[in-house]
């Protein structure tokens, strides 16, 4: 069985300067900006972003429009139970003072009996 084989220091800057070498010549390699596909592809990403923004504002929209109903819903349902408690004090009202006024009749009956 062989042993590992550590490299040394010239090998791996060797390594280092051929994979510095290489990348510099797939850079140099590279399409122009005026490519036709290039072009292609950035028109489509922007008409991509224009459209992921549009849809993103019609969202936003379409939230306010739903807060904006739930909150005149909710103003709406606090003025209709409001109502419904004025309602029922006033039925309150109007129930202690018939009773009051049978009691009173009651009394006035029981005083003319005597």
């Amino acid at each position: 069985m062989r042993t590992f084989k550590e490299k040394d220091f010239s090998e791996r800057r060797e390594a280092a300067a051929k994979a510095k070498e290489a990348a510099l010549r797939k850079f140099t390699e590279r399409k122009a900006e005026d490519d036709p596909a290039a072009i292609a592809r950035k028109a489509a990403r922007l008409d991509a972003a224009k459209a992921r923004e549009a849809r993103a504002a019609e969202r936003k929209a379409k939230e306010l429009e739903e807060k904006a109903r739930l909150a005149e819903e909710k103003a709406k349902n606090a003025a209709e139970a409001e109502l419904e408690v004025a309602k029922q004090a006033e039925r309150q009202a109007a129930l202690a003072a018939e009773q009051k006024a049978a009691r009173d009749a009651r009394y006035a009956a029981r005083k003319a009996k005597q």
